[in-house]
């Protein structure tokens, strides 16, 4: 008689559906929170890839040769009329990178080749790796501290493309038609969170 009075008025069969209830919710509940976790553990790795921190790529560039040009017959006539020999690589400017965001240090030179095209040389960097790093000409100044982090993509600058390597010595040509008396500083940028990893001014020579 009191179990039936306990079913009748409820009590055991009302706590046997909600717990059963609980249970059935609780498993969708549970495998949504998995699988957004999951989303969300692969989109911050993806995004932060903060594996890149611990892993270093070193690229050694020597700087671009002259081109070779075939040589005229020499005679008596035309060796006093031949132009004098094409100079080799002259640095127009320079300037050495300070730290932003990550620990930054090197030598940055802008430099004219032989045939008239332009490239900016980074000698000895040493930086850190990570998402997205572009090598960009720009015309702002470069401040020390926090302030200098992200003042680059406020005026012009011109993408050279992606760093090459967080180490060594590396070649990025100019595109043609760009001025590179326009331009004041260079810039190891982070794209993905447009951030300075590290910088130089650019000097004349």
């Amino acid at each position: 008689m009191p179990l039936l009075a306990l079913n009748g008025g409820g009590g055991l069969s009302e706590w046997m559906g909600v717990g059963a209830l609980r249970a059935v919710v609780s498993r969708p509940l549970v495998a949504a929170v998995v699988v957004v976790a999951v989303v969300a553990a692969g989109v911050g790795l993806y995004w932060f890839q903060p594996w890149k921190l611990w892993q270093d790529e070193t690229v050694r560039e020597s700087l671009p040769a002259a081109p070779s040009a075939p040589a005229p017959p020499a005679d008596r006539e035309t060796a006093s009329a031949a132009p004098p020999a094409q100079a080799g690589p002259r640095t127009l400017a320079d300037g050495d990178l300070i730290s932003h965001e990550h620990a930054t240090s090197g030598t940055v030179r802008l430099i004219r080749l032989p045939d008239g095209s332009h490239v900016v040389r980074l000698e000895n960097l040493e930086t850190s790796n990570g998402p997205d790093l572009h090598v960009w000409l720009t015309d702002a100044p470069v401040r020390e501290g926090r302030a200098g982090w992200g003042v680059f993509d406020d005026g012009e600058y011109v993408s050279l493309g992606r760093l090459k390597g967080n180490r060594g010595d590396q070649n990025y040509a100019l595109p043609a038609g760009v001025d590179p008396d326009a331009f004041t500083s260079v810039t190891i940028w982070c794209d993905r969170f447009d951030v300075s990893f590290g910088a130089a001014e650019l000097e004349r020579v």
